[in-house]
């Protein structure tokens, strides 16, 4: 998800920028909202339980595509499926361009042992490059971003109207535990932002678990809510398109605010921002990172997949006080 909300900024500024270009975006169904709204840009959905599904299927949906008349591809995904597609458009004529993940410097950075502790260029302006490549400059010095989405009544029925109340938007959960904010301090910290009743917070995340584990956390808490289960996903970008900021861990969530222009704090345990990874357009202080002094060997993954044995509590190093204060600056 974080990865196809990464592409949305710049494929907006691309067609802001070279109003004589059209997008087709290819990817799955789930998607599409992320899309909506951004002219020249239409969807293509790809059937992987159906039509596309398999080896044939790829050649399938090379097919379908390629009646589209595209004149150029842009493999912004870079991974076997997509090598394929590409592949066999480079066969037909087509211009052909991909995102060069830079898997050997996210190596250094992450490895064990001659750690390369560096920033590497971020996915976004991978992005661009590979949009260069196909001869479209673009310019991300200063993005614009789409108004706030006019809340329709099911949202509203979730939210209530804003008043003069501050939105803040957490998203507790990730893929992967390493970079998961222990839930006890979560706790501690939204206990600690819903003592100003100011403030409403609303919870995100999905499937039952998490559900559960989302109403425990809001549990008593009157200007606390629980999204999880209640919204569909464009009802959702619709809510957090209005959100003041939204605290995320190194996950989808932060990527989908930071693709509305919403401010966006993000919590970092195994990895880390240096990565490519921070949301776009968003300051670097507002990702709070795991003490590397303690635990030196961080980050010690780019997706947080790696488990190394004696960094299990590296996030318990941010503590919930410098959570809430950042929160409580960025609404300043």
């Amino acid at each position: 998800m974080g990865d196809v909300a990464m592409t949305v900024p710049v494929i907006r500024a691309l067609v802001q920028q070279n109003q004589h270009v059209k997008v087709t975006v290819v990817s799955r169904p789930f998607f599409q909202p992320f899309f909506e709204g951004i002219p020249n840009v239409a969807f293509f959905a790809v059937d992987l339980n159906g039509r596309h599904k398999g080896t044939m299927g790829l050649f399938k949906l090379y097919a379908d595509v390629k009646k589209l008349n595209i004149n150029a591809v842009a493999d912004l995904h870079n991974v076997l499926r997509s090598i394929v597609i590409r592949n066999l458009f480079v066969l037909s004529g087509k211009k052909v361009a991909h995102s060069d993940k830079g898997r050997t410097e996210k190596k250094a950075l992450t490895s064990a042992k001659n750690k390369v502790f560096e920033p590497v260029k971020s996915m976004v302006e991978r992005h661009v490059e590979t949009f260069k490549t196909l001869g479209f400059n673009i310019d991300l010095t200063h993005p614009v971003f789409p108004e706030k989405a006019r809340l329709t009544n099911e949202v509203l029925r979730v939210s209530g109207e804003k008043d003069n109340t501050h939105w803040i938007g957490i998203a507790p959960f990730a893929q992967y535990e390493s970079k998961v904010y222990p839930l006890d301090l979560m706790q501690e910290a939204i206990v600690e932002l819903a003592k100003n009743t100011a403030h409403k917070i609303f919870l995100f995340g999905g499937g039952k678990k998490e559900t559960e584990q989302l109403q425990a956390l809001s549990a008593n808490l009157d200007n606390v809510i629980v999204v999880a289960g209640k919204l569909k996903l464009q009802q959702e970008l619709q809510l957090i398109s209005h959100l003041d900021v939204m605290l995320s861990m190194d996950s989808g969530n932060s990527h989908i605010a930071a693709m509305l222009g919403v401010k966006v704090v993000t919590l970092w345990g195994a990895t880390h921002p240096y990565a490519g990874f921070k949301p776009f357009n968003q300051a670097f202080d507002n990702c709070l990172t795991a003490d590397r002094e303690k635990y030196p060997l961080l980050p010690t993954s780019v997706y947080g997949n790696k488990i190394v044995p004696g960094y299990e509590d590296a996030m318990r190093t941010i503590t919930v006080a410098e959570v809430v204060a950042k929160i409580n600056s960025n609404l300043a």
